[in-house]
């Protein structure tokens, strides 16, 4: 696996919980400026590791001989 594609992984990893961190964190109660942000940081946060492990994924299957 080339080192492109771990680092690609490793920030999908870290996007993809910060994203469900902030999305976790909506399960208790809090004001609705917090609830929006987090809401629409972590959907975005999650997409962005989805759209990175597939762009990495492709990458390693492209490098691969």
């Amino acid at each position: 696996m080339p080192l492109e594609s771990l680092i690609m992984f490793a920030v999908a990893a870290v996007f993809g919980l910060a994203g469900a961190w902030m999305l976790f964190e909506l399960r208790r109660p809090q004001g609705p400026a917090r609830v929006y942000v987090y809401r629409m940081a972590g959907i975005m946060a999650v997409s962005l590791a989805v759209v990175l492990a597939f762009s990495a994924h492709a990458m390693w299957q492209w490098a691969t001989p």
